[in-house]
Formats: structure tokens, sequence, C-alpha cells
């Protein structure tokens, strides 16, 4: 029978709390999960709910910001309620909480591109002791709700051209134009990263001719789903690297999970390597190691792609890139999850150019296209 557990507020939250509705048919992991985000002053669960109908039932009643939403359900599973509650409650966000299996991480994976915000794998014991799976959920949670309601917001009037910052600025000073054209794109990526991968590379096209390098935070069943769900966007070619690889023109390699990819220079070009070296900001795979071999293989020739993520990985090596002659986009508040990667380059003044996620492919294609030189804002 389906379970459906309005929440009463256990304190007085705020006004511009986030809603939240969790459905997964273990009562031990609703409860997991209401623990955690209740902790916070700024969330709200409003709704527990045991599968997918029950949570269609749900959400026409009361306003939803966020559903935390299981796949493996019974009477209705995730993937089948996806679309429903999209439609039932236009603009909502919806986390889907999967195992860490290969069915788990390509449903998932084929939720994002039916219009889920994002995933997240559901918790281990150990994930629950050491605050790893609560620091993110609670990061999703709370940034998806600011988007949400800052898409629902008025539209600010614009300031006169005089007070306007640089374009593609955010308010941040820039780094200087890029020396050289670049012969590598690196993009780099964590919370909220795997929607903005899509949109990102669906943005681009063929016209590249350098090859690609991608980290994106994930463990190690994820990335070889994500690397076949990029794959079939058809876009750009896109598979999990394998140590010596070649890196080839046009072509993503993806970091496998729990593993870091460097970059490698030898005779007959630019390959992969896998490093088990350890964590670096807490992240095995990281960019920071992507970006500092990457600066050594082409001699800083590097054009840095920053999308939404916790932290604040990938800064110092995209400032060994900067200072190197290289390029680095970051993506802006507005538009990303979180504002930890992205946020932390443009506030070390290490971005040449901080636009929202719609703009980056078509920055990114001019940045590449040696007929237009360098120095291009």
């Amino acid at each position: 029978m389906p379970v459906t557990a309005f929440a009463p507020p256990a304190r007085s939250a705020p006004a511009d709390a986030a809603r939240v509705m969790i459905c997964d048919d273990s009562a031990v992991i609703r409860r997991a999960i209401a623990g955690i985000l209740e902790a916070d002053p700024a969330i709200q669960v409003v709704a527990r709910v045991n599968n997918g109908q029950a949570a269609l039932d749900a959400i026409v009643l009361q306003p939803v910001d966020v559903v935390v939403l299981d796949i493996e359900m019974p009477v209705m599973d995730g993937l089948t309620a996806l679309p429903l509650l999209l439609k039932a409650a236009p603009g909502v966000s919806v986390i889907m909480a999967s195992t860490l299996t290969t069915r788990g991480a390509d449903v998932a994976m084929r939720a994002i591109r039916l219009g889920a915000a994002d995933t997240i794998p559901k918790p281990s014991a150990a994930d629950m002791q050491d605050g790893r799976f609560a620091a993110e959920l609670l990061a999703r949670v709370k940034g998806l709700a600011r988007l949400r309601r800052s898409a629902k917001a008025p539209a600010a009037p614009l300031r006169s051209p005089a007070a306007r910052a640089p374009a593609g600025s955010g308010g941040q000073a820039l780094a200087p134009p890029p020396r050289q054209a670049p012969l590598l794109l690196a993009i780099g990526s964590s919370t909220g990263g795997p929607n903005a991968l899509f949109a990102l590379i669906k943005s681009l096209n063929a016209s590249i001719k350098v090859p690609i390098v991608l980290t994106q935070h994930m463990p190690p069943t994820f990335t070889a789903i994500l690397a076949d769900h990029i794959d079939k966007l058809g876009v750009l070619p896109c598979a999990e690297a394998k140590h010596g690889d070649p890196l080839r023109p046009g072509h993503i390699t993806l970091a496998q999970g729990d593993r870091h990819l460097l970059v490698r220079r030898g005779p007959g070009g630019m390959t992969a390597e896998l490093s088990d070296a350890p964590p670096e900001n807490f992240c095995r795979p990281a960019v920071d190691p992507m970006l500092r071999s990457a600066v050594a293989a082409v001699d800083g020739r590097v054009l840095v792609v920053m999308l939404t993520g916790m932290g604040s990985d990938g800064m110092l090596g995209t400032k060994a890139v900067v200072a190197a002659g290289g390029a680095a986009i970051a993506q802006d508040e507005a538009t990303s999850v979180v504002w930890g990667m992205p946020g932390a380059i443009a506030k070390a003044g290490l971005a040449h150019a901080i636009l929202p996620l719609p703009e980056i492919g078509a920055r990114v294609l001019k940045m590449l296209d040696h007929r237009a030189g360098v120095g291009v804002r």
C-alpha cells in the first residue's frame, strides 16, 4: 500500500526554505535522508513517500522544489515516475538516488538525459559515518532549490552601461588572454556535473580539432556509464580512459572512477596515463593532477572549462595553466548547482571568461578556432 507521510515542520522553517520530497521504498533510507536534510535550517522535508505513484499523488497537494527519487520501487519505479513528476510540477528538480551498480548508474544517466537534475549514489554505512554523503546531498538540494527560485524570480532591471562589469566577468577580475591557441581542451566538473556536461557537449560540434580530457568526480561504476551516454549524444566520440590510450583530436577521454587521469606526451603524440596516486582535494579522480600533467604535455597550451562542483579542485591546476600561457572558462554562479570549483578559479582571477552554461560551448569553439587567433574575449 502506498505510504505518503506529510512532514509537519519540527521547527519553524524560513519562508525561502527548500521544500523537499523523499521518495524511496526503504523506510530506513527515507529516515536517514530526512535526518540529514532536516538538520539544515534552510531545508524543509514536506513529504516522504515509498513509490512513484505516491510521489505523484503528493506533489499535486503542495509545492515541492526538489524530489530525491529512488529508482527501484514497487507500484511505480523512479524512471517511470520521472516524466510524470516533471509534468505535474513544472520546474521541480529531481535528484535520482541510485545504487552503485551498472544498472543503477545506467538508469541514473538515462534519467538525467530525460530531465532529472542530478544523481547521487545511495550511501553505504561508511558514507553515512564520514559525512561525505550528507555534504553532497545538502549541496545538491540547496543548489537546485536556489536555481529553481532564481528561475521563478522576475528579472532584475539592467544597470546602466557605465556600471556594468566586463561581459562574461560576473563582476570578477578576468585573467589575461592566452598567448597561443590551445592544443588541448580540459574539462572539470563535480556536483551537478553530468547535466552540465550533457548541455555543454551538445553545444559543441565536430569542428574541434584538439583532444579533450574530462574529469568528473564519480565512483568507478558511474564513469564508464557516463562515457557511454556522452558518446550516445552523437556530438563527439567519448570513452573512459585506458592506460596508454592515444588522445585523439575531437575525442573525449573521461577519467576512470578512483584513478587520476594524466596527460603524457610521447613521440607519437599525447596519451592517457592512469594513476593510483593518493586523492587530491579528497577526490580521485581529481582535476588538479590532470591539469598539471596537461601543462607539461603541451607547454601550457590548454583551455580549461570548469563546470559546477563542490570544493576547489582544479584551482591550483588552472593557476599552472594560466601561468604557462593557457586560458580558462568558468561556469557562472547563476547556472551552477554549486559554485565551488568554477567559483574558486573566478575568485582567484584565473578565468578568461565567466559565463552562463548555455554560452560556454560557443566561446569554447571560438577559442579553439585557430583562424580566430588568440586573445578572443
